[in-house]
């Protein structure tokens, strides 16, 4: 008798991480921490799983997912809409933490979600790094847009206020600088993304950072994993009709941006989009094309360790 394959699902909360391992059917739980992840660890080593998932759950899962992908583990960080799907579809309605760990490992073990790159100790400070920048830049923002309505008596708060956000915003663009400087591999990758015209250091460290199966996956997977690849919407009397949806947003607004200057700056970019335009696609529909196209070309660079000057366009 064949012995069906070890499948992990873990739960994951601030405090908390709820283990079921299947098929043996083993619940536990470990705290969220080093010292916990550190033992949870050592326990799934023994097991030899041939698949551990993740929910995603606002980064929160990231250290214990590096630590078992670093062991040599199989790891997939799965969408929580699609195993709450999964649930409903196997009435399975009660909501726990230690029920949430046996979903997800059944999900896992049904479904066989692909592993992915889980990031390493040195991309997840790059990942919040990137994120402070984020959410400072969103917050200059608003600042900004307040300014104009503010009443007399705020405006000075308003304006101290922008440039405290001004300093920190290049404090933080001088540490991402500094620690992919301080990678050879990073510094080349780098160098590589911003050898395409229209990419600049910020869309570049975005893809990087947020995107680390750049290279590794052939287009069309990397078109869906992003959210800018056409997806059928053929239904009753709706045909042909495309949509794009899904992917990583924080990846798709910098690759939006990017081409949006590779239109200007890019031959390859501009003759696509004025072809796209030529034959009646709708600027909204030729732009996505041309943020499909330009990712193509920076996955094709990527794999081949090509600069864009020597590379075959794509």
């Amino acid at each position: 008798m064949v012995t069906p394959p070890v499948c992990v699902g873990i739960d994951v909360a601030k405090a908390y991480l709820d283990v079921h391992v299947l098929p043996a059917g083993k619940a536990s739980r470990y705290r969220n921490s080093g010292a916990g992840i550190a033992a949870l660890t050592k326990m799934l080593k023994d097991q030899g799983p041939a698949l551990v998932v993740f929910e995603a759950t606002g980064r929160l899962e990231l250290p214990a997912a590096s630590a078992l992908a670093s062991a040599g583990m199989p790891v997939a960080i799965v969408n929580p809409r699609q195993v709450r799907d999964y649930a409903r579809a196997t009435g399975e309605l009660a909501k726990t933490d230690a029920l949430d760990a046996r979903v997800i490992a059944s999900y896992g073990r049904d479904l066989h979600p692909e592993p992915r790159l889980v990031p390493d100790k040195e991309n997840l400070v790059l990942q919040g790094l990137l994120a402070r920048r984020r959410q400072l830049v969103s917050m200059m923002t608003a600042e900004k847009n307040r300014l104009d309505r503010a009443h007399p008596a705020a405006r000075r708060d308003v304006r101290e206020h922008i440039d405290w956000l001004h300093q920190r915003l290049k404090v933080v663009d001088r540490e991402l600088h500094d620690l992919i400087k301080a990678s050879a591999a990073w510094r080349a990758r780098d160098a590589l993304l911003q050898s395409v015209p229209g990419v600049g250091p910020i869309v570049s460290r975005t893809l990087l950072i947020d995107l680390p199966e750049l290279g590794t996956t052939e287009h069309k997977a990397i078109s869906k994993l992003v959210g800018v690849a056409p997806l059928n919407r053929d239904s009753g009397t709706m045909r042909a009709h495309r949509t794009t949806w899904g992917g990583r947003p924080h990846v798709r607004c910098a690759l939006y941006m990017a081409s949006l200057a590779a239109i200007r700056a890019n031959p390859v970019i501009r003759d696509h989009y004025r072809k796209l335009r030529g034959e009646g696609k709708k600027p909204k529909v030729a732009q996505v094309a041309c943020m499909r196209k330009l990712l193509v070309i920076l996955n094709a660079i990527a794999q081949k360790g090509t600069p864009w000057e020597h590379s075959a366009e794509t």
